[in-house]
């Protein structure tokens, strides 16, 4: 029995921005995709990233003299409630992903911070320059952390019917997540002659337990996990087909001299800016001024440009960047009327 044969599908190369690459921040670029997939992938990932990476925070104190968090602290600037906002601020590395404990106790007139804290082995402070409150002359603040690994939010886990503990313990709600913001920008990759790929650039800000490599490569492990479980019958083997097939794409055939115009092509210079995948805003701002093709743009200068109604510095940014992209630039002045007489002699 004959096996069908599939299409390829293009791989993307990965690589990670080295120069603004540290231990909170990255920005990785994979290009080129299939078209659409820039969307798809970088919606799965962010999504991923902000909910589903394991990390660890504190869930419940013990503060020495009170037994709930609205109650003042006698000897400290600070009140119960206060105090208790500032430990959910504790950036926590757990080594091992176990449950830990940390202790703090600080006397006399000082401001207790999370560098004062001391943890178990595998725990590990992160923001030890935190200040968790003031100590008055002869006050001492004193107090025991619970920490624990999950991912996401956890809501704090009071025992049912029963307000105050035995122990005083205070149960705080936690975001374990060690990821603070994902981003990503989906813009146009050409490949060859053919622009309609997609380049996916992905930021990643972390509190500094993880790097950006670390939580990415977290967040495709889980989704990887989780796809596999969709899979019905044997997995097609597309890594396979399309790594045979990456040298023909890339080898792709020069286009033919009548569809350049000093280097560019003039099927891109005739399309609509819709495939520039400008903002809403810019965009309709380029329409209301009756510049709806890419050759229009480009001969714009950039005083003409910024002088477009409602047209502010952000938009000009990012239309110079659309175009850099392909290889444009405003002001190129461009003959339009050769442009159409080379695309009427190829119609021909």
């Amino acid at each position: 029995m004959n096996k069908k044969t599939y299409q390829p599908l293009i791989i993307p190369k990965l690589q990670w921005e080295t120069r603004t690459l540290t231990a909170v921040h990255g920005q990785l670029t994979a290009q080129p995709l299939e078209p659409g997939f820039g969307a798809t992938l970088g919606n799965a990932l962010r999504r991923t990233l902000l909910g589903g990476i394991e990390g660890s925070a504190v869930t419940a104190v013990i503060i020495k003299g009170v037994n709930n968090e609205f109650s003042v602290l006698p000897g400290v600037v600070e009140d119960a409630m206060q105090v208790v906002l500032n430990i959910k601020e504790i950036v926590v590395r757990n080594k091992t992903g176990q449950p830990g404990v940390m202790r703090l106790q600080v006397s006399g007139e000082a401001a207790a911070t999370a560098g004062d804290i001391v943890a178990d082995e595998h725990l590990e402070v992160v923001n030890k320059d935190h200040i968790l409150g003031h100590v008055a002359a002869g006050g001492v603040l004193e107090i025991q952390f619970f920490v624990e690994p999950g991912r996401g939010y956890q809501a704090a886990r009071w025992p049912v019917g029963q307000a105050l503990q035995e122990d005083g313990r205070i149960y705080l709600d936690a975001m374990f997540s060690p990821v603070r913001q994902v981003s990503y920008e989906v813009q146009k990759a050409r490949v060859g002659g053919n622009i309609d790929y997609d380049k996916l650039i992905l930021t990643v800000q972390t509190d500094g337990t993880e790097t950006p490599v670390d939580v990415v490569n977290y967040a495709v492990s889980v989704l990887r996990t989780q796809f596999e479980n969709f899979l019905t019958s044997e997995e097609i083997p597309f890594n396979v087909i399309s790594a045979v097939a990456v040298p023909e794409v890339a080898q792709e055939e020069p286009a033919p001299a009548s569809l350049d115009y000093q280097g560019i092509s003039i099927d891109l210079l005739l399309k609509p800016i819709d495939v520039l995948e400008f903002s809403v805003r810019a965009h309709n701002c380029l329409l209301n001024a009756g510049i709806g093709r890419i050759i229009d743009l480009v001969n714009l200068s950039e005083d003409e440009l910024q002088k477009i109604k409602n047209f502010g510095r952000k938009s000009f940014e990012e239309v110079k960047e659309g175009l850099h992209q392909f290889g444009l630039s405003l002001g190129m002045n461009v003959d339009e009327a050769e442009v159409l007489k080379m695309q009427e002699k190829e119609d021909e």
